[in-house]
């Protein structure tokens, strides 16, 4: 498929380049973004969560009362989960939930997720360019530009950009990606895909192998 390409004014150059059917024009697999999604989202949390159980509360170890001929429930610590101040029966432990997902599997969840985008028109490719110093107000300009400053938008772009990714890191809805890091979760959740030119190549050399 073709796309033609914009420059940093939202205008056309009159050229246009061709996307990849084989990353951008497949028949897309929901599981498989839902697995990769679901991959990316675990590996972002934590797990440092902790409730102390019996053994770990501080307090006395002495019998609370006789253990016949109260009428009550027998009782041996302070420290049982059934009083206030007792420890958590089997309360969250640090643990870790990433979970192992096949690399081709993972492929297809990015070139499923691509696909949808390009079949939904939203993705646009634009010219390559630079700041020659991180500035939010020069990176604005180019959300307004595109039409994109009310929009969540995804700018995959090369290893060389990094002012242009200091430019957008305090923006809400933008999001700055160097195309060795594009992952399933960022592409769908965006509203808009704005390519450079200079990742074309590497994104089809990465999702095609």
């Amino acid at each position: 498929m073709k796309v033609e390409v914009v420059d940093i004014n939202g205008k056309k150059t009159g050229r246009k380049v061709e996307l990849s059917d084989a990353i951008f024009a497949i028949e897309p697999n929901n599981h498989a973004i839902y697995l990769d999604v679901k991959q990316y989202l675990a590996n972002q949390r934590q797990g440092t969560h902790k409730a102390k159980e019996r053994a770990e509360i501080a307090g006395s170890t002495r019998k609370l009362k006789k253990q016949k001929g109260t009428g009550t429930a027998r009782a041996g610590s302070i420290k049982s989960p059934v009083f206030k101040g007792g420890g958590r029966v089997f309360g969250p432990r640090p643990r870790n939930y990433g979970f192992k997902l096949n690399k081709n599997l993972k492929k297809l969840a990015r070139q499923s997720a691509l696909s949808i985008k390009a079949k939904e028109e939203d993705i646009m490719v634009i010219e390559n360019f630079n700041f020659e110093a991180p500035k939010t107000k020069n990176f604005t300009s180019i959300l307004k530009a595109l039409d994109l400053e009310n929009k969540k938008s995804l700018f995959v772009l090369d290893a060389s950009n990094k002012n242009v990714y200091l430019s957008s890191r305090n923006l809400k809805s933008a999001n700055v990606v160097n195309s060795s890091k594009l992952n399933t979760y960022n592409v769908m959740n965006a509203n808009k895909i704005v390519l450079s030119e200079a990742c074309l190549e590497e994104i089809e050399s990465n999702f095609s192998k």
